[in-house]
């Protein structure tokens, strides 16, 4: 019993010198917890920022279309059985069943008419916009061209049936309707009366041609040809059902429409193509490698800091070196003097860590719970990007690891110089 209240007691004092040992250090323990609390802000915020920027990108990207190729018809540039260079390359709708019939990797596909300067006139309000005439109900996928609720796009029926219908871009509606509900409204487009059947729901968009979508009016290719007297095609847009064979598909394009339009397949003048898909991966690797280096950057603050604590605790061993005699003079254990120096580094690393991942957390949040409902996405696309950092808990759990690693390591090693002082020798320390 006597030997149980001895050893209490010994572990009591040896308690309350770790604790005023701990108190002596506060400034320099201070210093290093900031320390580490910067460097796992810093790398959390920066892999935060980055993944938030990555996935805005790649968002706004989609808002042009989902894994399509915009074809453009060009001019040919070499003489091909007899023809000469230079001759334009125009499509028509029969080029579109073609392509459609031609290549199964094709998902959807549509031809795209595009008038610039339309007038629209609902009331006493008139606008210029484009107006743009589409061959398939697919478009809608395709371009991201998805209604609010309560409305639609353009159905089969729509076509076939040359009805007066238009869907419109919300930037387009609210310069034309305002806040009335759109849906059902008869507008004129080119003193020609539209039945609105739907609205496009808001979405970013980073690469677009003529303009963003939401500026824009889309009516049947039916309407369109007998409204503006036009049977050839703007654009052709294809989306394909494997990402991984566009090129294949860009290929097989060319050798159909250089049979069908009579030019050389190896031509490259005589079509153009926009590939986005081709455009989002560069765009994901691109992002893979500042992500890469942001983390590279985070990791070094990290480490330094980390090399920071380890200087202190050989320090503290050196300074602390009588009061270790003393401790090993009572009856301290080596695997004790270990244990204490190995729990100091490891509360200094943890705590620092613990501090600067939820002062990030907070940062992210708070820029996460910025309004944005309703924003101008033409105007703010700059927050639009910016304000959606996502916090990873896989970056946080891998920081702590790290810490936890760095302060096992950071302590053992003076731990273990400490506990083979020999106790003699270190009471006479000076």
């Amino acid at each position: 019993m006597a030997k149980k209240i001895n050893e209490l007691m010994k572990n009591l004092l040896l308690t309350r010198l770790f604790i005023r040992e701990l108190k002596k250090e506060r400034r320099k323990i201070f210093l290093t917890v900031a320390g580490i609390a910067w460097g796992t802000l810093t790398i959390i915020l920066l892999l935060s920022f980055g993944q938030g920027l990555a996935t805005q990108m790649l968002r706004g990207q989609k808002g042009l279309g989902n894994n399509i190729v915009i074809l453009y018809g060009g001019q040919t540039s070499i003489e091909y059985r007899g023809l000469p260079q230079g001759r334009p390359v125009q499509f028509f709708e029969e080029d579109v069943e073609l392509l459609e019939n031609s290549i199964p990797e094709i998902d959807n596909i549509a031809g795209e008419y595009d008038a610039w300067g339309a007038v629209y006139k609902y009331g006493d309000k008139v606008v210029n916009e484009r107006c743009r005439g589409v061959s398939s109900v697919g478009y809608e996928d395709m371009r991201s061209h998805f209604p609010q609720a309560g409305g639609r796009f353009i159905n089969e029926n729509d076509i076939k049936y040359r009805r007066r219908v238009v869907f419109i871009g919300w930037g387009l509606k609210k310069d034309l309707i305002g806040d009335e509900d759109a849906i059902g409204k008869m507008v004129f487009i080119n003193n020609i009366p539209f039945t609105v059947i739907g609205v496009m729901q808001k979405k970013m968009q980073m690469g677009m041609y003529g303009g963003p979508d939401e500026n824009v009016g889309v009516i049947p290719s039916s309407t369109y040809k007998g409204i503006f007297s036009r049977n050839r095609l703007s654009r052709i847009i294809y989306q394909v059902n494997d990402i991984d064979k566009s090129e294949f598909v860009n290929q097989q394009v060319q050798r159909v429409l250089a049979r069908k339009k009579q030019f050389d397949p190896d031509d490259n003048n005589a079509l153009h193509y926009w590939d986005v898909i081709k455009n989002t991966k560069m765009t994901r690797q691109a992002f893979t490698g500042i992500t890469i280096f942001l983390g590279v950057i985070g990791a070094m603050t990290l480490i330094i800091a980390s090399v920071g604590v380890a200087n202190i605790m050989y320090v503290t061993v050196k300074k602390r070196t009588c009061e270790i005699g003393i401790k090993r003079a009572i009856g301290a254990k080596k695997a004790t003097i270990k244990i204490q120096f190995i729990i100091e580094a490891l509360l200094i690393n943890l705590s620092g860590g613990f501090i600067g991942a939820s002062i990030a957390y907070g940062i992210i949040k708070a820029v996460q719970s910025i309004p944005q409902e309703g924003a101008d996405f033409g105007k703010n696309m700059a927050m639009q990007i910016l304000a959606n950092p996502e916090f990873s808990w896989t970056v946080a759990i891998s920081t702590g690891t790290i810490l936890g690693i760095v302060g096992l390591l950071s302590g053992y090693f003076p731990a273990k110089r400490a506990a083979a002082v020999d106790p003699i020798t270190a009471l006479h320390y000076e």
